[in-house]
């Protein structure tokens, strides 16, 4: 030190727990001659510095540039400190405050290092799948206080031998402070049960499961966030038995494999997924298919592509390691249930469909399920946010007071909010059953804790049914705010992009409570946090039997033939009606054209059902958008299109019967269904386009933002965004959370701390 001695506090917010970030400031100050020390805090990481002025200036200048690949610096605050004439650099016990703001990082896939080791018979961790340093492994699933310390994790009844200790207080060891560091000898261990639970005296079970596999049989298979449900991804019979038993009859099934080079054999990719597929978050990649290829076809039936991920634990690794082209890696759970996360409950819940339960001692403190991406136009969108992100947060552009965000009833997840950051949570599922509003509870109460948030402001959808809004309602002692369903989608992709608006908000959806009471789904609104006007909308038809049309589609596109050609159908020769019985066409065309149950829709997602169903290719759906995914892989382009057009005024009503006569023209005219499909894919860009600049040029708003789950499709996705961008339009799309109800927590959040914040 060659210039004047001087002190700083540094304090530092973001993931700096868990992620190597104490070693990286110890190093980084001995490498500068500074002295002083670092601590974990509630709030993040403290570190007081004393040398020369200049080397301090560097440190913190390096702290944000060379920081640990898994470090998040949210915010750094420098403060004047008193010297204290230290003595060299140390890392002192972490410390805790009445308030903790510290944020806690995702669960990470094991690195490169940890893997090197574990593939060496040379070394002491040899095929241990428990492996792990502070680069990677397990965080969120096992963390159950802050600060971030073994004695707050799933790891506290693993008593550390002596050369496991060594390195966790070795500054200059990869492990140091990794709070799930461990190995074969005092660490977590793998056993193998029977579908009885008993335990199978094996010398490896891993070996053993993998030979279980490639017999033909099921395992449950204890990961990251919960149990999977495996079998071998190339043996028909055994992904038959499967679905049999899990009664998931066509959804697609999620594969693992061990590497690209796997991947390859029967998926294609470019670079941006590939770089996705291999990053530390290893979620499922939407792949499409290379045909022919020895995948069971009962994968993913009927679909383009595969859901495909790599490794993200040890033991994975370990199980593809025994030559598997894939393995199916479905979350373990009873239909329509959370994911199964402890051995117990494994063995009770999963006896009817398990042979086998490959399991641990190490505990889950919280499930989450794999997240889902996919690569659109070159930059990678999630379709489910859960492990990896959560509870990474999402940066506002304005603070939020403290705000519980509860969420939609389908594809649920809730929002905390703190300050500038909104946190999200995993996965937790539709809300249709006590075990799933367990979950539901469960996830909120732990956020709250771990984050340490006491929400002043509860905000939910209008919906008088969802049990996520009933939940809002039942709370005491805080403001509430009710959502408009397409408010909270729009103010979703705006907070994600740091927008406050206004903007013309395209929401797409399925389904959605609507201020008039009717259902929603099609909607242009004028939109920003605080308020939102519907500008346009699809012309409202009949929803004939209410879910049971969601169900089955073929009642859709019964109601859009009723619109145009009244409840006698005579002498539409269509396959649709062929394939029903005439007293089905006669009762459900008569639900519609009179109302009977039937309560008005303005839905594009039922659209899409209809339009599929005329097709023939989905008479009856065995999952939320299976009709809509058929329609959309069926397209082929095409610059040709069908007519279409709205009423003026200023709500402008979309009428669709145009599309339904073209639709219907071209069928009868032999017209091959990927032609159709192309052409509606086309009309519905074409009409947005055009109506989305219109609206631009009345209201000057010239900021587009599209959300709702129908953006989950790529062709409207692409061509929409593509056409309003020639026109001089901005648009704003999902990248952070996904544009399905997986957002809307988010959206409501924003909404309400526009409304109540300061």
């Amino acid at each position: 030190m060659t210039g004047q001695r001087t002190a700083r506090r540094l304090e530092v917010s973001g993931i700096v727990q868990g992620v190597g970030f104490r070693p990286f400031v110890y190093r980084l100050a001995r490498e500068l001659d500074l002295c002083g020390q670092v601590a974990n805090t509630a709030e993040g990481v403290e570190i007081v510095l004393e040398g020369d002025a200049a080397d301090i200036a560097d440190f913190c200048r390096r702290l944000r540039e060379q920081s640990p690949p898994l470090a998040r610096i949210a915010a750094v605050r420098v403060s004047d400190h008193a010297a204290a004439q230290r003595d060299g650099f140390t890392i002192v016990r972490s410390r805790s405050a009445a308030r903790r703001t510290a944020f806690i990082s995702p669960d990470v896939a094991v690195c490169r290092d940890c893997l090197r080791e574990m593939n060496d018979p040379a070394d002491r961790r040899y095929r241990y799948p428990f492996i792990n340093c502070t680069n990677c492994g397990p965080r969120y699933t096992i963390i159950g206080a802050i600060p971030y310390d073994r004695a707050t994790t799933s790891m506290h009844g693993f008593t550390m031998c002596a050369r496991c200790r060594a390195e966790y207080d070795d500054p200059a060891d990869r492990r140091f402070h990794a709070q799930p560091n461990a190995c074969p000898e005092c660490g977590p261990q793998v056993a193998l049960h029977d579908r009885r639970g008993r335990l199978l005296p094996v010398r490896d079970p891993i070996a053993r499961a993998a030979e279980l596999l490639q017999q033909g049989r099921i395992l449950a298979v204890k990961g990251l966030g919960g149990f999977h449900l495996a079998v071998n991804a190339v043996d028909d019979a055994a992904v038959a038995e499967l679905r049999r038993r899990k009664h998931r009859e066509q959804k697609p099934l999620a594969l693992m494999s061990a590497d690209l080079a796997h991947v390859a054999r029967y998926a294609r990719s470019d670079q941006g997924e590939r770089e996705v597929l291999t990053s530390p978050v290893r979620p499922i990649v939407l792949l499409e298919k290379r045909l022919p290829n020895d995948i069971s076809p009962r994968v993913s039936p009927q679909n383009r592509r595969y859901g495909v991920m790599l490794p993200y634990t040890p033991l994975h690794h370990l199980l593809l390691g025994a030559g598997f082209t894939a393995l199916v890696m479905t979350s373990a759970n009873p239909s329509g249930e959370p994911i199964v996360r402890g051995n117990r409950e494994a063995f009770e819940r999963l006896a009817g469909i398990a042979d086998y339960f490959l399991v641990h001692d190490r505990e889950i403190y919280q499930r989450c399920d794999d997240s889902i991406a996919a690569v659109v136009d070159g930059r990678p969108r999630l379709l489910r946010r859960s492990r990896g992100h959560v509870p990474a947060p999402v940066f506002l552009a304005r603070p939020a007071p403290p705000i519980l965000a509860c969420g939609a009833e389908l594809k649920n997840t809730v929002c905390l909010t703190r300050d500038r950051t909104a946190f999200l949570s995993q996965h937790i599922g539709d809300l249709q059953n006590a075990a799933a509003e367990a979950f539901f509870r469960k996830t909120i109460a732990h956020l709250q804790g771990i984050l340490d948030i006491t929400p002043r402001i509860v905000a939910c959808d209008r919906h008088p049914d969802y049990r996520s809004s009933r939940y809002a309602r039942a709370l005491r002692g805080v403001e509430r705010v009710e959502v408009q369903h397409h408010h909270a989608h729009i103010a979703a992709c705006l907070a994600e992009n740091g927008h406050l608006g206004p903007v013309i908000g395209l929401a797409f959806d399925g389904t959605g409570y609507g201020d008039d009471g009717t259902v929603w789904g099609g909607e242009v609104l004028l939109a920003d946090l605080k308020t939102c006007r519907r500008l346009a909308h699809l012309r409202p038809v009949p929803l004939p039997g209410g879910d049971a049309a969601v169900r089955q589609p073929w009642r859709m596109a019964l109601s859009h033939l009723v619109q145009v050609w009244g409840e006698s159908l005579a002498g539409l020769d269509l396959p649709l009606l062929e394939k029903l019985s005439p007293e089905q066409v006669r009762v459900v065309a008569r639900m519609a054209a009179r109302g009977i149950h039937s309560p008005p829709t303005s839905s594009l997602g039922r659209l899409f059902d209809a339009v599929a169903a005329l097709c023939g290719l989905r008479h009856e759906a065995a999952f939320e958008g299976q009709a809509a995914m058929a329609l959309e892989a069926a397209a082929r382009d095409t610059d040709d299109g069908y007519p279409f057009g709205w009423e003026s005024g200023g709500d402008r009503v979309i009428d669709t019967g145009g599309i339904i006569r073209g639709v219907v023209r071209d069928l009868r005219g032999g017209v091959p269904t990927a032609e159709i499909s192309g052409r509606f894919h086309t009309t519905l860009v074409r009409l947005f386009t055009e109506l989305s600049v219109r609206l631009a040029d009345r209201t000057g708003v010239k900021t587009v933002a599209l959300s709702g789950g129908v953006f989950q499709n790529r062709l409207l996705l692409t061509g929409l965004s593509r056409t309003l961008r020639r026109a001089g339009i901005t648009v704003l799309r999902h990248r952070q959370v996904p544009a399905n109800d997986g957002g809307i927590c988010l959206g409501q959040a924003a909404i309400a701390a526009a409304r109540f914040g300061k």
